[in-house]
């Protein structure tokens, strides 16, 4: 049974003449509250006017004036604490933060620069540049036969070009003769810049491997003509695309003070792969690389703690022009691209290169290391002395550059026949090759400054 009180009705009578259902009927006690509710009901559905909700009041209050929210009227003191706390951390967060910013920027070298070089290639000026004319690799075993021809190094309206050739496409030498019974001869020739029978000469044999370098290319360089000890360099520069192409903008000392390689060190500024990066793990023309090389001997070069890359995605430093950039101090130096503000690597001079490389600590085929740089008690020696620039592109190489089983390979770095191991696989690469300077190097301008007022 429930306990809700049923309501009513009285009967209906009708009236010829009269719809029942439109008369108003008469109730023997005042409207209840689900008679008002149905009331409205029925006025909202004969489009009238809305229901109005009832506002709920608890049965249970005894009839009188209350406050909605007593605990709104009076703040409670504690608020005020809380106030403060919260907007007080935001201002001291705010101050705290304004007064990093304001030390890294006042913390922020910004020596005075003297302009030393400025080309914008609208030739090869012999003012700034010389060719370097050899065969015999760069220490690097690399396989390219470096020339002055234009076909390998020229300029037009967008820059400077320094394009990798096959040696039977731009010379008299047949197939048959750059594989066996050919001498080449640079020094006969007149043309070979340095010393050296291996690296100005060659005869190729069939029976042992010996082929004359596959490739031409072009090396130039401000050596004894623009250099500098502290400062600035920019490359405006484009990559060249193909596998096994090495293009590298970098620095060299003008003389071997503290003696040959690496001991005078080494600054490359940006170097890269032609192999593009989805088929080269290890980083193709996506990628940049920077280093120093300085070491006490070859077998012991620090280059890998003072080496960096950038990466870049869903493109490569072949499809546009870039700034590569050197800043160069007593103190530091740190490579970038773009902007000083996308730094490659950063070497801040704060100890003894031979303590930062830990050679004290190793032996080199059982014997204790000498440490070529210990009369100086410079911390940034051997990078205390000029460099000039260096712009070339090379192909291959067995110094390990390019890793063993990275990217289908066709060399090994420890043949004797590696150059010609690489020119048997020239299906392979070949079409890998942009047309014409697309696999060249593209160089629009070098600025070179020195630190400190002309």
């Amino acid at each position: 049974m429930s306990s809700r009180t049923s309501i009513h009705t009285p009967a209906i009578q009708s009236n010829p003449g009269t719809n029942p259902f439109t008369t108003p009927l008469r109730q023997s006690r005042a409207p209840s509250v689900s008679d008002q509710g149905a009331s409205r009901a029925v006025s909202y559905i004969n489009g009238s006017q809305p229901p109005r909700r009832r506002k709920f009041k608890s049965a249970r209050l005894v009839p009188g004036e209350y406050d909605e929210k007593p605990w709104a009227m009076e703040k409670h003191p504690k608020l005020k604490w809380e106030k403060a706390i919260f907007y007080g951390s935001i201002g001291l967060g705010v101050a705290i933060g304004a007064f990093i910013c304001y030390q890294a920027y006042s913390s922020v070298t910004n020596h005075e620069y003297c302009l030393v070089m400025e080309d914008s290639f609208q030739s090869i000026n012999k003012d700034h540049w010389d060719y370097e004319i050899q065969r015999g690799g760069f220490g690097s075993g690399t396989f390219e036969w470096t020339t002055d021809d234009p076909k390998n190094i020229y300029t037009d309206a967008e820059g400077l070009h320094i394009v990798p050739t096959l040696t039977t496409e731009t010379t008299d030498i047949s197939r048959d003769q750059l594989i066996d019974n050919y001498v080449l001869n640079l020094t006969t020739d007149g043309t070979c810049t340095t010393k050296g029978i291996d690296n100005c000469s060659i005869r190729s044999n069939k029976t042992a491997g010996t082929i004359i370098n596959p490739i031409r290319s072009a090396r130039i360089s401000t050596k004894g003509k623009k250099s500098i000890k502290f400062g600035k360099v920019e490359v405006v520069a484009k990559m060249p695309q193909g596998d096994w192409l090495w293009p590298a903008i970098w620095m060299m000392p003008e003389n071997d003070t503290y003696g040959e390689w690496p001991r005078s060190g080494e600054i490359d500024i940006a170097e890269s792969r032609g192999n593009h990066g989805d088929n080269y793990t290890s980083g193709g023309r996506d990628t940049l690389i920077s280093a120093l090389h300085w070491g006490p001997l070859p077998e012991a070069d620090g280059f890998y703690k003072t080496s960096g890359q950038h990466q870049v995605r869903r493109t490569d430093y072949s499809a546009g022009f870039h700034t590569f950039g050197v800043e160069w101090s007593e103190d530091y130096l740190f490579t970038y691209i773009d902007s000083r503000l996308l730094q490659v690597f950063f070497l801040k001079f704060n100890k003894l290169m031979w303590d930062r490389g830990g050679f004290g600590e190793k032996l080199v085929n059982n014997s204790a290391l000498y440490n070529p740089w210990a009369l100086t008690g410079q911390k940034n020696t051997p990078f205390d002395q000029p460099f000039y620039l260096i712009l070339n592109v090379a192909v291959g190489g067995t110094n390990g550059f390019f890793p063993e089983g990275v990217g289908n390979k066709p060399w090994g770095n420890e043949s004797p026949t590696a150059p010609k191991e690489f020119f048997d696989s020239m299906t392979n690469w070949l079409p890998t090759w942009g047309e014409g300077d697309k696999r060249g190097l593209t160089v629009k301008s070098v600025k070179m400054w020195s630190q400190g007022a002309c």
